[in-house]
């Protein structure tokens, strides 16, 4: 399976069936991931439940959302300082 084709719910579930003793490789299998990647989702969601995890991937979401918006911005704001100071307008009070 590609990228992101699993939900939390899934994820959740593996973890706790690694967690309650099964094989990694079974659960793996099963699911349609590596081990490694369930490795991953272990480090990235252990401990969590649904509810938690959902809240978050939405928060991960979030921030990179705002991450991207604040670089846009930043890049908006250096072609306007470059215009401003190309064309003179900086230097008027």
């Amino acid at each position: 399976m590609g990228r992101g084709k699993h939900t939390e719910a899934q994820m959740v579930g593996a973890i706790r069936q690694v967690e309650a003793g099964r094989k990694a490789e079974d659960v793996a299998r099963e699911v349609g991931v590596s081990k490694h990647t369930l490795y991953a989702w272990k480090a990235k969601y252990g401990g969590m439940d649904v509810s938690e995890a959902q809240e978050t991937k939405r928060l991960r979401d979030e921030n990179a959302r705002l991450k991207k918006l604040v670089a846009d911005l930043s890049l908006d704001k250096d072609a306007l300082h470059s215009l401003i100071e190309k064309n003179g307008w900086g230097s008027q009070r």
